[in-house]
């Protein structure tokens, strides 16, 4: 069963930085697409960035050239490095595991990010 357990959340000022971690296990983790979503109060969950295995990430507009996503594989592990926060980025953000052989998807339990203007 695959556990995904993130960290790194907070309270920062509009400019300031976070750096998201998330710890997969429970898997093979070789072939995978990993990433980040958010949800910000009542709206919809949506895509922030995703990295293969293979290191190509992609990253949603309002994101781009901000944040910086990563990933460790020998730890199984994937980052989200948030520079310039703005007070749109408050939201809960959840990791994501897509496994592309079984096509089955994880999600952690999601860690609070607030960024104050």
């Amino acid at each position: 069963q695959v556990q995904l357990v993130e960290s790194g959340g907070g309270l920062v000022q509009a400019g300031g930085s976070l750096r998201l971690s998330c710890a997969a296990s429970g898997s093979d983790f070789s072939s995978t697409i990993m990433g980040w979503y958010r949800q910000a109060p009542g709206k919809q969950r949506e895509v922030v960035a995703i990295i293969a295995s293979g290191g190509r990430a992609d990253y949603a507009v309002p994101v781009k050239g901000r944040f910086t996503i990563s990933r460790d594989n020998s730890e199984n592990t994937v980052y989200l490095q948030m520079d310039s926060l703005k007070p749109g980025d408050t939201a809960v953000y959840y990791c994501y595991v897509l496994n592309r052989v079984t096509m089955k998807t994880s999600w952690g339990q999601g860690t609070q990010v607030t960024v104050s203007s």
